[in-house]
């Protein structure tokens, strides 16, 4: 319930944002006409367009996502004959296209129907659907969290819930601008006679919004105007709702400060028959392991946080295999390419991991789980129920003593001496985070989940588009250089001498990279603030020299830097053509 009224509020803190402007012309359209049979109608189909698109494209569907370009054009078109009757709706219902007769008609119809007081309803929801299509509302932390949740679960009605809970707060905010805005309008029609000029007003206002939406303008542009941020404000709201955030602080199921204890029951080792594959072992299933303590390790290949895991859990399938324990990572794959079994099989020899790993592919055992993160930790007794997780990096002190705890349950005595976290030999990307001077998030760089993108104009869907970098990057801010062709999930840069630029303040930079569609390898090379990358903060992936190569489905680990820790402007040039940018992260 309160995950439904945070939703709620996001919504209504949509009307503070800029991402709303391109939308408003045509709501406001209709403020003059009212409020039950015109602009209610409006906002309701607007509202559930949303939910519905929303909830399809959290699943990532490529089909969805395709549909919903598709009908993004068909409402442009719509909204744009909309536009035209407000101007000159004589001239539009007689001289126009067919398609744009009946959009003059359908406002004219609407006209009639209010000035005659019957309904206008189903012009009206025609009209919200077509909003519904064109509006691309923000992801702050609220709406991402939304839709995150989403896309790592599945549709359910509960993710669809949150998402209409978060339309219709956007639609109170917009109800009560438009009954304040339709007084003003009456008020002008009534004393200066005004009407066809506000008429012709919000024609023109509506106009412009097509183009602004068909140019992009509304991803790009609009947002980096905009003079009021909601994000503080989502993140005040989420912060106050305990377990609300995937982001939460890595916790274990056991009383701080309390070694002795007991550890909780929090359910049974739910079947592993969803698995669409294993390395490194044949199937195994929970009868199979009752009897022993087991470790569900959740991991992906090019998660940073996983490969910074990846050492300790490593350590512990050593130290007491002959003990009682198994080790059981699930590769639950983030992007497209770390579904390929192949990718995984290499990823798997080249991190040399020797325990059974299970492919879930169709995220069947993530959901058993109901797990939200990357890595996760779940601890299983000899008796096949869960007794602890961990969420994230960190604790792993604690968690090595959860595992010891449970093979003493299970009746082992001659246990090794504990692990020496601090002792333990990390080099490359397993290096743990330098967290006193991490400041830059992970970020994506596909058009579902991008933000901070700075370049002009903003991003293109699925259309192949020259971008231009800003001369100057605010903090975490991103940007294109070149011709790009932007997917939900990756950029792809399509002509040799691309650019990507960040504004970065972290020790390690890393960037989530893949070759051409046909493997072609694709080399680069990388500057720091404009000039060639320093040998002494090359990271793993480049030579002295600043440059590398992309031949690869991985995470290329690009900047760690060994003196004084600061902002500084990341740029990398691809020198061949094909190279798929997915996502930075930092350490």
């Amino acid at each position: 319930m309160l995950l439904l009224l945070l939703a709620y509020l996001g919504g209504v803190l949509t009307l503070l944002s800029p991402c709303i402007l391109p939308v408003l012309p045509f709501v406001f359209a209709r403020a003059d006409r009212p409020f039950l049979r015109s602009t209610l109608p409006l906002l309701l189909g607007m509202a559930l367009t949303f939910t519905v698109v929303a909830s399809l494209a959290a699943v990532g569907s490529q089909w969805v996502a395709q549909a919903n370009q598709i009908g993004r054009w068909v409402a442009l078109v719509l909204m744009a004959v909309f536009a035209i009757a407000l101007l000159w709706p004589t001239l539009a219902d007689h001289l126009l296209a067919p398609f744009q007769r009946i959009g003059a008609r359908l406002s004219a119809r609407a006209d009639a129907a209010d000035a005659a007081g019957r309904g206008g309803a189903w012009a009206s929801l025609l009209i919200g659907i077509a909003t519904g299509l064109l509006w691309a509302p923000c992801a702050g932390p609220i709406l991402g969290l939304v839709l995150t949740g989403a896309a790592l679960n599945g549709a359910s009605v509960g993710t669809s819930s949150l998402l209409l809970a978060y339309a219709l707060g956007a639609v109170t905010a917009l109800a009560l601008a438009v009954w304040v805005g339709g007084r003003v309008f009456r008020a002008l029609q009534a004393r200066l006679g005004l009407g066809n000029v506000v008429r012709r007003v919000l024609g023109v206002a509506a106009l412009l919004a097509v183009v602004a939406i068909g140019l992009g303008w509304d991803t790009g542009l609009l947002t980096r105007l905009s003079a009021v941020s909601t994000a503080r404000i989502e993140q005040g709201l989420l912060d106050a709702v305990p377990d609300a955030q995937p982001a939460a602080p890595p916790m274990m199921m056991m009383a701080a400060g309390q070694a002795g204890a007991p550890l909780p029951v929090e359910g049974t080792l739910p079947s592993l028959s969803g698995a669409t594959g294993w390395l490194n072992s044949p199937p195994l299933t929970a009868e199979q392991l009752r009897g022993k303590v087991v470790l569900i390790d959740f991991w992906t290949y090019s998660c940073i946080n996983c490969l910074r895991a990846m050492p300790f859990v490593h350590e512990w399938a050593q130290r007491y295999r002959d003990h009682g324990l198994v080790v059981v990572g699930v590769h639950t794959p983030e992007f497209a390419f770390e579904r390929d079994p192949r990718n995984v099989m290499k990823a798997v020899q080249q991190l040399k991991v020797e325990y059974p790993v299970a492919l879930d592919n169709q995220y069947s055992i993530w959901r058993a789980f109901n797990n939200r993160y990357w890595p996760a930790h779940y601890f299983i007794d000899a008796q096949g129920n869960i007794r602890g997780h961990q969420f994230g990096e960190g604790n792993y002190a604690h968690s090595e003593q959860v595992i010891r705890r449970l093979l003493v349950e299970a009746g082992q005595t001659d246990l090794p001496p504990p692990a020496d976290p601090a002792a333990a030999d990390l080099q490359g990307v397993a290096t743990q985070a330098d967290m006193g001077n991490l400041r830059s998030p992970e970020t994506y760089l596909g058009h579902a989940r991008a933000e901070q993108f700075a370049s002009p104009g903003g991003q293109r869907a699925d259309a192949a588009f020259g971008y231009t970098l800003p001369s100057t990057l605010a903090l975490n801010q991103w940007g294109l250089s070149g011709q790009w062709r932007v997917n939900d999930e990756a950029a792809q840069l399509q002509q040799a001498g691309g650019r990507i630029a960040f504004q970065f303040h972290a020790r390690d930079l890393h960037l989530v990279l893949a070759p051409g569609e046909d493997g072609t390898p694709v080399r680069f090379r990388v500057l720091l603030d404009g000039k060639p990358l320093p040998a002494a903060d090359a990271g793993a992936d480049v030579a002295a020299d600043g440059t590398g190569t992309v031949n690869e489905h991985r995470l290329y680990q690009l900047i760690r830097q060994r003196g004084t820790i600061g902002p500084h402007r990341f740029e990398i040039e691809f020198l061949d053509a094909g190279v798929q940018a997915y996502a930075f992260t930092f350490g």
